[in-house]
């Protein structure tokens, strides 16, 4: 089943909430005065869960569907839970479904909806289950509904960053430590490092969702049920790969959340990286890119000015979704066994999350597809900074002499560069020679740019033969996930 899920892209429209009598709610019966205003407000979670609805609605008719087979529902309950269902689905898609906060979580609402047009009926579908393994059960269709949505705009990030890769397998950029000049690289060299990244990031996703994908419903409240239910057949129909095997686990458990999140904050993680990078290039001081208008604004006073509001904006959400990740493990922390009301607090954070990386992975893509690359900006970036004194060190080693007075030989050759303002390249044969006479006129083949960059021609280096047997391995590697 496929379905909409982030806040930007469903279907629903905006809650319409009305009032209800208190005694719609579920456990009303034992308390002697209803619920205060003020307390439904705080309690109620139906504003946001309301994403939920489709899974919901989905595990609910599973169960159904289980509690006939077991002989618990009869063929008559099951048809009329299944029709009004599809009924109250189609309320939900065309936005005419009425939500009340009275009746506190999507739950309690469609259950509300379904007695109305199915009768007792609606009232036997929570035989067997508790809203603690339905929440578990719904939360955990809709992250895997996710994951296999950001999966595939992973994918397509990782397509983009290829792309650019193969066609700058040659473009020579400086490589930097501590952001200082250190030796050349290519730009598509660079880039294949996201990709890479981007790898490990779809790997933890997709561990993910294998532990995600295991039913709750079934745990009821936090015992398990007295009622002869099939949980092996519900886990098949909604395409779990196993049930949770222990009951107050199954109910309490949200580690698959916080997995999730921290999987999402590596990966925001990752492309705040590249976007301060893409800030900085984009500067007229780098001059080594320039970003498509459309993801650029302008100032209201400075009429020349063009700002990368998108990568700033990524670094800014990456600290949003951090800040996730910690409001999860600090819900969890302190929770005794099983579950609590404190877990309602998982769903905002993880809805956030989700719609802040589905959103990032889009624009990105997109963003990044349109890039311009300024090359000979970039070369003249990497003849600063003597950024091929480490090939005339191991020059000199291939020649015989130890690395650590090959680094010192270097290290003279520099200064004095630095003294002519000029470049090791542009230095005479004599001028090299003062400082060793191992070097020959053969030197200069390895102190320009594109032979220091060809001579890193292993797996994992910076030849631009190597950059494209790598993207062409990484394409495959996708094709084959995917």
């Amino acid at each position: 089943m496929f379905v909409h899920f982030g806040q930007g892209h469903h279907t629903m429209q905006e809650p319409q909430y009305i009032s209800e009598s208190s005694d719609a709610s579920g456990w009303s019966g034992r308390f002697a005065e209803p619920v205060a205003e003020i307390v439904k407000r705080y309690t109620a979670s139906v504003g946001f869960d309301r994403r939920l609805a489709e899974f919901d609605i989905a595990g609910s008719l599973a169960h159904a569907r289980m509690l006939h087979a077991v002989g618990i529902l009869s063929a008559a309950d099951l048809g009329a839970i299944e029709q009004g269902m599809a009924r109250i689905q189609d309320e939900i898609r065309s936005g005419g479904f009425h939500w009340s906060v009275d009746l506190e979580d999507v739950h309690m609402n469609i259950e509300h909806r379904l007695t109305e047009l199915a009768g007792d009926a609606g009232k036997r579908l929570h035989t067997a289950r508790s809203r603690n393994d339905q929440v578990a059960t719904d939360v955990r269709l809709y992250l895997r509904a996710a994951i296999d949505e950001l999966l595939a705009l992973l994918r397509r990030l990782q397509h983009v960053l290829l792309d650019q890769a193969e066609i700058n397998a040659e473009t020579v950029m400086p490589g930097f430590t501590h952001l200082q000049v250190a030796q050349p690289v290519s730009f598509g060299h660079h880039l294949l490092a996201y990709v890479e990244m981007l790898k490990r990031d779809a790997g933890r996703l997709a561990d993910c969702r294998r532990r995600a994908n295991r039913l709750p419903l079934g745990a009821a409240a936090l015992a398990g049920t007295s009622y002869p239910i099939d949980r092996v057949q519900v886990a098949h129909a909604l395409g779990f790969d196993g049930v949770c095997e222990n009951s107050l686990d199954a109910v309490s458990d949200r580690d698959f959340a916080i997995e999730f999140c921290a999987a999402a904050a590596l990966i925001m993680t990752h492309l705040s990286r590249l976007s301060e990078e893409l800030i900085l290039w984009m500067n007229p001081r780098f001059g080594f890119i320039r970003l498509p208008d459309r993801f650029c604004t302008g100032s209201s006073i400075m009429p020349q000015k063009k700002n990368p509001d998108i990568p700033e904006l990524v670094r800014g959400k990456t600290g949003r979704v951090n800040g996730h990740l910690v409001a999860l493990l600090t819900l969890m922390k302190s929770q005794p066994l099983a579950y609590n009301k404190d877990n309602q607090e998982d769903k905002e954070p993880l809805f956030d999350t989700v719609d802040t990386l589905r959103d990032t992975l889009a624009i990105y893509a997109e963003m990044m597809a349109g890039l311009a690359v300024d090359r000979d900006a970039m070369r003249r970036a990497a003849m600063q900074g003597f950024a091929t004194a480490t090939d005339l060190a191991d020059y000199l080693v291939k020649k015989g002499m130890p690395f650590r007075d090959a680094h010192e030989v270097v290290a003279r050759a520099v200064r004095f560069g630095e003294e002519q303002e000029r470049d090791l390249s542009v230095l005479t044969l004599d001028e090299l020679r003062a400082f060793s006479p191992l070097i020959g006129d053969d030197v200069f083949a390895v102190l320009s740019l594109d032979g220091s960059l060809a001579s890193r021609d292993h797996i994992g280096g910076a030849a631009p033969a190597q950059v494209r047997q790598a993207a062409a391995r990484l394409r495959q590697e996708l094709a084959a996930d995917g």
